[in-house]
């Protein structure tokens, strides 16, 4: 039989690990039981050359594992556990995180191709700070008592815990997106199903082992790396999955969808894909208005689903304000994860690559300017650097479609209805932003945008207490904050009698 782990070495710092490549199920790394699996080949984006292979599940194999989850449903977890235990274990997951803070950065650097400094101090430390905010919660998750007839009757609810989960989560951040959705449906007491990215599996199965060390009964998550149109689509379909929690593309949310309805219609969360708006204020800080566009589209290299990729300025500053944009855009360094100096990485995959070199190709073809970038780099590795058009329309490709790159298309309007006009005018609903100093055109403003998230003089951060999610075709359902513990629960109507006689026949 095949290895189930594989030694790598990270060059840069003369690290050598062992990695699980197995699947992941009842606390225990397992072959697939299908032969006819190839092998995931996980690639370093910054070389372009392999990492390691890990095991390919199966639709088969994604049927042991929610029988695995389903079984810990019913015997170890769900509600045969208290949730003081529960906030236990999840704690002690993060304490484990946080002890191999640096191992999971630079395999996150080395499989994702993100700076080693941004994976261990944002991901990681945004995702061991996310399991203990929901830690917290779980012996907080409470219902209601109803006043019905104090005389005779009572109604109370009970927030039960849904079920097995299916989480399927996206390659640009591995370990984030794996917190988001681990941390809530634990809480709750739900049993996972975990579908990594076929890009970057490799931390998802570190942290699989992770759950096995903190003590988690074998069965409660499991994880099965697989190409999205085997082991995404199994869960979507599957009649033993109560819900399914899904973070990527909204072509791939809307197949989860139909496969749900078409199923046992399981309780379903998308958080899809976005063309998030930033809008610029002639009273706006520009200088700082600068900065924050810049980390609005370059941070992630702009493989970020809020990116803030279409930029409407004032025209009274709108030169002002480009001469301050481009210079600061050039200033990030795109380059290897595991050089300092870097801001950026490459992007994930040479799929991603070309599709993002065919918009901005598609940019200059359809008569935008380029104000930034537009170079193909020699050598190895997906590196693309910061690109900024100008003079564009709301008909062209790079203006209507999620890119999920560093191209930023830059416009300009004259009044605060045509700039919340030019904002709106997409199918999504991600994210918007908007830099003013005239506090009740803030006020105005961020209740006009279309979107799940406004940031105000401020971009792209987000908190762990605060929800987060789309409108319009960016999603359903919400992720963090306490709105998250109601994707994963069902609300049940307990109608108690107590001293009300029925006469009968009626």
């Amino acid at each position: 039989m095949a290895s189930l782990s594989a030694r790598i070495v990270i060059r840069a710092t003369n690290r050598e690990l062992e990695i699980p490549t197995g699947l992941f199920i009842d606390n225990q790394f397992v072959p697939s039981v299908d032969s006819a699996s190839e092998p995931i080949q996980a690639v370093n984006p910054s070389t372009e050359e392999p990492i390691c292979s890990v095991v390919a599940g199966s639709a088969k194999d994604i049927d042991i594992a929610v029988a695995a989850a389903r079984k810990a449903f019913n015997t170890t977890w769900g509600k045969n556990v208290t949730g003081f235990e529960r906030s236990k274990l999840l704690n002690k997951l993060a304490d484990l995180m946080e002890r191999d803070q640096d191992i999971l950065a630079e395999v996150e650097s080395l499989n994702n191709g993100k700076p080693v400094k941004i994976a261990r101090d944002f991901d990681i430390g945004d995702s061991i700070q996310c399991l203990r905010y929901y830690a917290g919660w779980a012996d907080k998750i409470t219902g209601q008592t109803i006043e019905v007839d104090n005389k005779t009757k009572l109604a109370f609810t009970k927030h039960d815990p849904i079920g097995v989960c299916g989480q399927i989560i996206p390659w640009n951040y591995p370990i984030n997106m794996w917190a988001w959705k681990v941390g809530p449906a634990l809480a709750c007491g739900c049993t996972i199903v975990m579908k990594p990215s076929e890009l970057t599996p490799l931390t998802a199965l570190m942290l699989s082992k992770l759950i096995a060390e903190a003590g988690f009964p074998p069965g409660v998550v499991n994880t099965i790396p697989s190409l999205g149109s085997v082991g995404g689509a199994a869960l979507s379909a599957h009649m033993g999955v109560d819900k399914v929690a899904f973070t990527g593309s909204t072509v791939t949310g809307r197949k989860i969808m139909e496969a749900a309805a078409k199923s046992n219609l399981k309780k379903v969360s998308l958080e899809l894909g976005g063309k998030s708006p930033q809008i610029v204020f002639e009273s706006a800080d520009l200088d700082q208005a600068a900065n924050w566009a810049c980390l609005g589209i370059l941070y992630n290299t702009g493989q970020d689903c809020t990116a803030g990729s279409r930029l409407y300025v004032q025209d009274t500053v709108y030169d002002k304000f480009i001469s301050l944009l481009v210079p600061k855009a050039k200033e990030l360094v795109i380059g290897d994860g595991f050089d300092e100096k870097s801001g950026g990485g490459p992007v994930v995959s040479k799929t991603q690559f070309d599709k993002v070199w065919r918009y901005i190709e598609s940019g200059s073809a359809q008569g935008a300017k380029l104000a930034l970038g537009g170079q193909k780099r020699p050598g190895k590795g997906f590196f693309v650097d910061p690109t900024i058009f100008t003079d564009i329309n709301a008909n062209m490709d790079i203006v209507r479609d999620e890119i999920f790159g560093p191209v930023l298309s830059v416009g300009r309007f004259k009044t605060e209805e045509e700039a919340i006009s030019l904002a709106n005018d997409t199918s999504y609903g991600l994210g918007a932003g908007l830099h003013s100093n005239d506090a009740n055109q803030c006020m105005r403003v961020s209740s006009a945008l279309e979107a799940g998230t406004v940031w105000v003089n401020q971009y792209n951060l987000l908190n762990n207490n605060v929800p987060f999610g789309g409108k319009k075709q960016s999603g359903i359902g919400r992720e963090l904050g306490s709105y998250a513990l109601e994707e994963y629960t069902s609300v049940k109507a307990v109608h108690w009698n107590f001293g009300e006689k029925l006469d009968w026949p009626l």
